[in-house]
């Protein structure tokens, strides 16, 4: 388990980066925060620092976005925030993003905890207190 505490925005790429290093030998990591912990802002910070060209928004409501990276792989970012079932992540093909071999950063995993219990995940925790992050790392092997 890792640890990174009380970071500021201002610090978020040397975080992401580090991040980066410590997920290398995992494709699905979770972030998992209250409403405004800062899971979208590290996840562009994350994107930028894996070489994405496109915009990196959250995907509210189309559930998934697909990004592109300067060397032609791509990165999914999932957010489930919205989802009402857990047969709309099924119907939406989770699977097969799993099994891509391309890396997934999924928001609000706790509305899809049944499928990832099968899955090698890298799991972020993000708190917020007074303007100050700290992120908890647990790397889940199954």
């Amino acid at each position: 388990m890792s640890l990174f505490k009380n970071y500021q925005i201002a610090n978020i790429p040397e975080v992401s980066a580090q991040i980066i290093d410590l997920a290398k030998d995992y494709k699905i990591w979770t972030f998992k925060g209250e409403m405004g912990a800062g899971k979208t802002t590290l996840i562009k910070s994350i994107c930028k620092n894996l070489g994405v060209i496109d915009e990196v928004s959250s995907p509210t409501f189309s559930l998934v976005n697909e990004y592109k990276t300067q060397n032609g792989k791509t990165v999914y970012h999932f957010d489930f925030y919205r989802i009402k079932s857990i047969n709309e992540v099924y119907d939406m093909g989770i699977e097969e993003y799993f099994e891509s071999g391309n890396i997934c950063l999924i928001e609000w995993p706790n509305m899809i905890d049944e499928i990832l219990l099968n899955e090698k995940t890298f799991n972020l925790l993000i708190s917020i207190n007074a303007n100050k992050r700290s992120i908890q790392i647990n790397e889940i092997n199954s």
